[in-house]
């Protein structure tokens, strides 16, 4: 049997979490004392997706090697992990090795369950259904706005946590531009269903959006949760949650954010909460039995949106905390549960969203957020990804 290999900070998880963690350690630690365990050899810029589905950025642009964008001074470890054992400070991988560590650091992203809606597993891209949820089906997404014709066009959010909350409405956005555009819009009834009560947490945004909402004519369904799509009759089932029953509803196309989930080896796991989110203190984000091990991103139990903003935020506070505690101090950097969401609500119209633990907004420009701007629009689109690739991941900002 190998000996196990050793690292004095261990982190799970190759996304975005992971690598500005990574980036920022490994400027300060010795080298090849951080080890990342992560299985893909791709690494998306997944915020852009939504553009991508819109016709208005080419897909190949959100994606990079893993290899280009690893740490130089972090070890990249091509596995998955599969058990923790936190008392021996140890993981398990797929391929059967056992790795230690002195501090370990889960950004282990968050599990996409195609398979949870019945009919929907293998047929994104059939039958007017899309989704812009992976690098293999956003484009399908302007594929089928393409060649939609008029009919019933649905957009769906559901009842479960999910990464970047406001995608399922900002294509729904999109489309109806695009079916103006192309001239079918009168033709056209366009359907939101969204498994919350609200069309957006934040009271400040969610006046604006329905505001949006009234100029377009969209129709809004509240706490219903999609479950199931017929294809042979193009009808989707879904649960009325307000009222206890199913309803259907027909399709001519079919936008569907899938519900997600916590990875399941983070839900089975010691590190876990009671609903199976790797659960750590929400200032500190330090686990609060084990204290070496930090977690960040969409796999914690973090009460905040889970969005790429939110972990730009995080993860200079987990370096730092780690750091500290490296160096026989107590940790002292907390994080205020900052997130932003850049609603588009059209081409060359976005609404910037941005907000704390207690859904305060937390802007900042100096002007109201919540009036759609192309300024903004132009924001998400041409610096937000110069942002990511040369100064997130590379833990400059």
């Amino acid at each position: 049997m190998d000996p196990a290999r050793h690292f004095q900070v261990l982190i799970v998880g190759g996304g975005s979490g992971g690598l500005s963690v990574a980036s920022r350690l490994s400027k300060k630690l010795r080298h090849n004392q951080v080890g990342v365990i992560e299985p893909s050899d791709k690494h998306y810029y997944q915020p852009l997706w939504t553009l991508v589905g819109g016709g208005a950025v080419n897909i190949n642009s959100t994606v990079r090697s893993e290899a280009a964008v690893m740490p130089r001074g972090a070890e990249w470890i091509r596995d998955a992990v599969t058990e923790f054992d936190p008392e021996k400070n140890s993981v398990r991988t797929k391929a059967g090795r056992t790795y230690t560590y002195d501090f370990l650091v889960v950004a282990a992203g968050i599990s996409v369950d195609w398979d949870k809606v019945k009919g929907l597993a293998g047929n994104v891209g059939r039958e007017g259904i899309c989704s812009n949820y992976s690098f293999e089906y956003a484009p399908t997404t302007w594929r089928t706005i393409q060649s939609f014709k008029g009919g019933d066009a649905i957009f769906t959010h559901p009842a479960t946590p999910i990464k970047c909350g406001g995608a399922p409405q900002k294509i729904m956005y999109l489309a109806d531009d695009a079916f103006r555009q192309r001239g079918v819009r009168d033709k056209t009834n366009i359907h939101f269903y969204i498994g919350d009560p609200a069309i957006f947490k934040v009271e400040k945004y969610a006046k604006a959006l329905l505001e949006v909402v009234a100029r377009k004519g969209l129709q809004v369904h509240y706490r219903h949760n999609l479950t199931e799509l017929h294809l042979d009759k193009h009808v989707a089932v879904f649960q009325d949650l307000a009222r206890d029953r199913e309803i259907v509803q027909h399709w001519d196309m079919i936008h569907v954010t899938p519900p997600m989930s916590p990875p399941p080896f983070i839900k089975s796991s010691p590190f876990a909460n009671e609903a199976g989110w790797f659960n750590v203190d929400k200032n500190t984000l330090r686990h609060p039995k084990w204290h070496n091990v930090y977690a960040l991103g969409d796999c914690s139990s973090l009460p905040t949106s889970k969005t790429g903003a939110a972990i730009r935020k995080q993860a200079p506070i987990v370096a730092a905390n780690l750091l500290a505690h490296i160096r026989g101090d107590q940790p002292t950097a907390l994080y205020d549960g900052y997130t932003s969401c850049p609603l588009v609500t059209g081409y060359g119209k976005l609404i910037l969203a941005e907000f704390d633990y207690d859904l305060k907004p937390k802007e900042t420009f100096p002007f109201d957020q919540s009036k759609e701007r192309k300024s903004m629009y132009l924001l998400k689109k041409h610096v937000l990804p110069v942002l990511y690739w040369k100064g997130m991941l590379k833990g400059r900002a």
